[in-house]
């Protein structure tokens, strides 16, 4: 397979996009909104929310998809435009075309995304009068990742080359999100950009695919958000051969289109509300690769469990008892370690230092690799602690 090499960048490296961002008073000070524009209108794939309560951007955003193509993709914060009516589906609409117009493009390719405070309108004249400040041609590109921000530390971005089909083919991503994680997707929204030439078909599978790997392997607090997003738009410039399925350029495209959203999913998990530590649960042993992720997502999420790692507490009681409560079958020889400390074997504890451990369990990367004894498959989550900082930031979000 075809290596590949992660570069600095942003969202607007991969040949033919810009990205840009103001500030239009819908923060107090800090950039609030932003946008990508492709010189040509691109293949856009799309994964939304599985929150039944969907916001307006959302359902504007499964029609982008349906209709393949996207040249421009505006997102706000602060505001969610979620629970908001029809007033919040007509000012979805009315942004797209306000795009439109200041770009000089196909309204319909225009894709929404808010994220902030559920039930309140967007304010449109700030809307507008932030559209028309942004540029394609002298684009603040770096200033995207921090637009899209709300109770985020940190900006989260990536960007990877790797050559394929004779060119060199470029793929950036750029994500937020900290808070209502718990995807099948959550509070977040992602954003990846390439020139790779593939069609939108083939992409939209491709995404549908790596997705459950990735984003739908984090956890921060196990509530799913009405905003989730993750687009994916390919705009051809690489003058890359196409890329068709079951190829060698195939495979290499996945396999980075997968680093791409696994780094970014890593970063959400370890900028979480409060948190002070990045958790990885790694499971293998079980009958299929599903039920491995889904006792890997159920261990990083249980309250328990993150509260124990807050406290470093070398508590394995409360794995074991978070992989009894979702494994569809019996787990009778489970083999359980944490931060390379062998704690359980054959499901019988082993002698281990309490101590030592307790201070592995102070370092900033905790690792937890459970062995069910029930199979050949395997599956990785991530999530983080559960702080009091959570608790604090959470009782004051709105207020």
């Amino acid at each position: 397979m075809t290596k590949f090499k992660q570069i600095n960048g942003t969202i607007a490296s991969p040949k033919g996009f810009t990205a840009d961002a103001t500030h239009a008073e819908l923060k107090f000070q800090k950039l609030d909104l932003g946008v990508i524009l492709s010189q040509v209108p691109a293949a856009v794939a799309g994964v939304f929310t599985t929150n039944k309560v969907a916001a307006a951007p959302v359902l504007v955003g499964k029609e982008l998809v349906a209709g393949g193509l996207a040249q421009a993709i505006i997102v706000n914060s602060a505001i969610a435009n979620a629970v908001t009516g029809e007033e919040g589906l007509t000012n979805v609409k009315k942004t797209q075309r306000l795009v439109a117009e200041k770009f000089d493009i196909d309204a319909k390719h225009v894709g929404v995304c808010s994220t902030g405070v559920i039930g309140k309108q967007l304010p449109m004249d700030k809307i507008a009068l932030g559209i028309s400040k942004l540029s394609a041609e002298n684009g603040h590109a770096t200033g995207f990742s921090e637009a899209i921000l709300t109770t985020d530390l940190v900006k989260k971005e990536v960007v990877y080359e790797v050559e394929l089909g004779g060119q060199t083919v470029t793929i950036a991503g750029v994500c937020k999100g900290s808070g209502m994680i718990h995807p099948n997707m959550a509070t977040m929204l992602g954003f990846i950009t390439t020139d790779a030439k593939i069609a939108q078909p083939l992409l939209q599978s491709i995404l549908s695919e790596v997705i459950e790997t990735t984003f739908n392997q984090i956890t921060v607090d196990g509530d799913t958000s009405t905003n989730d997003t993750v687009y994916v738009l390919a705009n051809g410039l690489a003058e890359n051969t196409e890329i068709v399925a079951g190829t060698e350029d195939f495979d290499s495209f996945k396999s980075v289109l997968a680093t791409v959203c696994q780094v970014l999913a890593k970063k959400i998990a370890a900028d979480g509300e409060g948190a002070t530590k990045l958790i990885e649960v790694s499971v293998s042993g079980a009958p299929n690769d599903l039920d491995a992720r889904m006792i890997a997502k159920h261990i990083v999420g249980s309250s328990l469990v993150k509260t124990a790692i807050f406290g470093a507490d070398p508590n394995w009681g409360r794995i074991i008892s978070a992989i009894g409560q979702v494994a569809p079958f019996e787990v009778p020889d489970i083999e359980l370690t944490i931060q390379g400390d062998l704690v359980l074997l054959h499901s019988t504890p082993v002698d281990f230092d309490q101590a030592v451990l307790s201070e592995k369990l102070k370092e900033p990367s905790i690792v937890v690799q459970v062995e069910l004894n029930q199979g050949e498959h395997s599956g990785t989550a991530w999530g983080c602690d559960l702080t009091y900082k959570y608790v604090e930031i959470n009782a004051l979000y709105h207020s």
